[in-house]
């Protein structure tokens, strides 16, 4: 049976943002009341009071807990390296028998040019291909004859070196994500491996998307 406490926990679930903001103590309890008032009448099929849900708005705990929070503070105070790469092009094919060999075809292009940036991610339906643009010809050339989906030039990259053990820490890539929404700056593709992970923006956005990810230490 649903109760305004269980009402308020699904819709706070559902905006995160303003979720955050609750939890640090930044918003009108009141205000948000009557604000949720209408979404929780609905849900319950009866009509509320807003003081019923402020009281259920203060007593709402966030689910990531103290210890969660030490973790993620640990974590980004040890973040490793940053890196930048610039002049990126993002290339999605569909997905065919013959896409893997072709890969191969780059792999062995670019072997020895320790220069370029390459980046292959196969998903069920699509391949995604992030190369340096200098060589956005040889993959051209090399995938003619693939069913190229996407295209697109004048990307950059953001890398950033994990520590360990942080595949065990919940929330880490929420709060990465969440930082980067705050300043509106749009991802154009996500790559991760187990201590690695990379954004892609739009070169208009490296510089705002540096900060928001440096930032992160503090």
């Amino acid at each position: 049976m649903k109760t305004i406490s269980s009402c308020v926990e699904e819709l706070l679930a559902s905006r995160p943002f303003l979720e955050e903001a609750l939890s640090r103590d930044i918003i009108n309890f009141s205000a948000l009341a009557k604000d949720l008032n209408a979404p929780i009448s609905e849900l319950l099929r009866k009509p509320v009071k807003d003081g019923a849900i402020m009281m259920a708005l203060r007593r709402y705990n966030p689910p990531t807990t103290r210890k969660s929070e030490i973790k993620l503070k640990q974590i980004f105070k040890n973040l490793g390296d940053i890196t930048v790469r610039s002049n990126l092009t993002d290339f999605t094919f569909h997905n065919s028998k013959t896409l893997i060999h072709n890969h191969s075809k780059v792999l062995a292009e670019i072997d020895t040019d320790r220069q370029v940036f390459y980046a292959f991610t196969r998903g069920i339906h699509e391949s995604n291909i992030i190369i340096s643009s200098a060589k956005k010809d040889t993959i051209k050339a090399i995938f003619k004859k693939e069913t190229q989906i996407a295209a697109q030039d004048n990307l950059s990259a953001i890398s950033i070196n994990l520590p360990k053990g942080n595949s065990k820490i919940v929330g880490l890539y929420y709060q990465i994500f969440k930082r980067l929404a705050w300043e509106n700056i749009t991802l154009y593709e996500v790559v991760s491996t187990t201590n690695e992970f990379t954004i892609l923006v739009e070169d208009h956005l490296v510089d705002k998307a540096f900060s928001v990810i440096k930032g992160l230490k503090n």
